[in-house]
């Protein structure tokens, strides 16, 4: 009987060894939130997203000591207003960070290996856009992957180290399978309401909600989607220059490693 009981928790030992290390995280849902804090003052999130995003290493903010910004889109479809704000990026010497999904990649590959050859970074953004922590294990990594391997074949670039979880959506599970994966999770500490493509409000009101919000360290997520932030674009860095405020890549804040 004892030998029985030993060859059982033997094999009981395998077995969870054997389980992927993701099995032992929580796959509780939770959807990003920042709150916004008055007179251009960095903005801050709930104590247990800190938590997380320290426990897995991803970012939703910067060094808030510093008056640097970092420009992030989300390109979950081209809307034709992508050549424009690379335009103004260029124009201004100002690097961004792009987030994709396979629908983008097969779509607009030609704007994608534009990005990669004026030196902003190209992230991923899943390949269907699903809810990540309602996938399991297997089918987040071949969204992940699927994303990554048509990016190399576009481009020839092999690396990708940083992810957008589609929706905001995310769970210690995906921000610590993903971390696995190679990835970075970057979240936001600025936005606002811009992906309605067909209530556009003008150039001056995306110009007035981004500039609003600006703060030291932010990482601002604006979408390309929108005409009217492709109209802003220029004022808006150009504005925030002239407040003293330097656009960086996310590299540049990987490299520092500042966590908020």
């Amino acid at each position: 009987m004892k030998h029985k009981m030993a060859l059982f928790f033997i094999v009981v030992s395998i077995i969870v060894t054997a389980v992927s290390p993701a099995f032992a995280y929580d796959n509780k849902t939770f959807n990003w939130s920042y709150k916004p804090a008055p007179t251009h003052t960095p903005a801050d999130t709930e104590e247990n997203y800190k938590a997380l995003l320290q426990q897995s290493e991803g970012y939703f903010i910067g060094n808030t000591n510093e008056k640097t910004l970092y420009l992030t889109f989300d390109n979950g479809y081209e809307n034709g207003y992508t050549e424009t704000v690379l335009d103004v990026l260029k124009e201004k010497n100002v690097p961004g960070a792009f987030f994709v999904t396979g629908h983008y990649l097969k779509t607009a590959d030609h704007l994608v290996k534009r990005m990669v050859e004026e030196g902003h970074i190209v992230g991923n953004h899943s390949f269907h856009h699903p809810s990540l922590p309602s996938t399991n294990d297997n089918k987040l990594k071949e969204e992940l992957e699927s994303v990554k391997a048509m990016f190399t074949e576009i481009t020839g670039e092999e690396n990708m180290h940083y992810l957008r979880p589609p929706r905001g959506e995310f769970s210690e599970r995906t921000l610590m399978l993903s971390k696995e994966l190679g990835y970075t999770n970057v979240f936001w500490s600025l936005a606002y309401k811009d992906w309605e493509v067909d209530k556009p409000k003008g150039k001056n009101y995306a110009f007035e909600q981004v500039m609003k919000r600006i703060h030291p360290g932010a990482i601002m997520l604006i979408h390309s989607v929108s005409p009217d932030n492709a109209a802003a674009l220029g004022d808006i860095i150009d504005a925030c220059e002239e407040q003293g405020y330097t656009f960086k890549s996310l590299d540049d804040l990987a490299m520092h490693q500042t966590l908020f």
